[in-house]
């Protein structure tokens, strides 16, 4: 009976979230809290759906849901990264409790700042898979016939091979990459879409890649086929933009919700490179 007016007051208790929004693209940005009652066994993801469903803030103000990216809702796609209490991680498994444990009666939420925002939490990530694209970060085929059983790799390999491939594109390690610097065209006047999407490409061609598609073009150069084009991906490693631009700080391991391991794999990639310039030289 005692620890019954306890318990009530715990489930009513109050906490801020602190949203920084962003009408659209191009537009200054703004702060708005909202308050929430506090509930057990919360994440991010689900303080977004409750502010969604309150549209008002702390100060009684109706406003719009704030726009936010999801979809696994269990750290897989990447799709909900964000800056939360400063550090960038996946809302859907940043807990509510340990948030307010670190910082008690508030939690604060960024877009990820080195894209440009669409709205409020959303970024525009296209420079992040346009260097998937760059560094062909995938192992082509001729056809989608039975080709039969694929060469054979040892479990040394496949262990090796793993943790580079639970990457999820999240874009977690270029958020804290010192080096990857944010690039934000704007639409002219008039330009058609296409035009602008070609230009969007070669300002991200020649920015710098970042550690996942480095990794990714480690991962799948380890591959017994994928050593077929293992040049052409090389190649475009060392291009304008590449891993010679790495200064080796080594917070893409750290924030790398994955824990994978980034540095080895810029340590594979540049022995790799230096091979391969070497190979060149001496072959003409």
């Amino acid at each position: 009976m005692n620890q019954q007016p306890s318990f009530q007051a715990e489930m009513k208790r109050q906490f801020a979230v602190r949203v920084l929004r962003q009408d659209r693209p191009g537009l200054p940005s703004y702060w708005q809290t909202f308050s929430l009652e506090y509930e057990s066994q919360m994440n991010v993801t689900s303080v977004l759906q409750r502010i969604a469903a309150l549209s008002q803030t702390a100060s009684g103000q109706r406003v719009a849901p704030v726009a936010y990216d999801a979809n696994c809702l269990e750290e897989v796609c990447g799709s909900c990264t964000m800056l939360i209490n400063g550090r960038v991680r996946q809302a859907c498994s940043a807990l509510v409790d340990r948030l307010l444990a670190e910082r008690p009666g508030e939690i604060e939420l960024q877009p990820m700042s080195k894209f440009p925002v669409i709205r409020d939490l959303v970024v525009d990530r296209r420079r992040l898979f346009r260097a998937l694209e760059k560094l062909q970060c995938w192992i082509p085929v001729d056809g989608y016939y039975d080709a039969g059983p694929g060469p054979r790799q040892s479990q040394e390999q496949q262990q090796r091979a793993y943790p580079l491939s639970e990457c999820m594109s999240c874009g977690c390690c270029l958020e804290a990459c010192p080096q990857y610097a944010k690039v934000e065209l704007e639409k002219q006047p008039g330009e058609a879409p296409e035009h602008f999407s070609a230009r969007q490409d070669v300002a991200f061609d020649n920015a710098f890649i970042g550690a996942h598609s480095m990794s990714q073009v480690v991962l799948i150069n380890s591959h017994p086929t994928g050593q077929m084009a293992a040049g052409k991906r090389i190649d475009s490693l060392i291009a304008a933009g590449g891993i010679q631009n790495c200064g080796k700080a080594a917070n893409c391991q750290a924030v790398c919700p994955k824990e994978i391991p980034l540095m080895t794999s810029w340590a594979r990639a540049g022995r790799a490179a230096t091979l391969h310039v070497v190979k060149k030289f001496f072959d003409g």
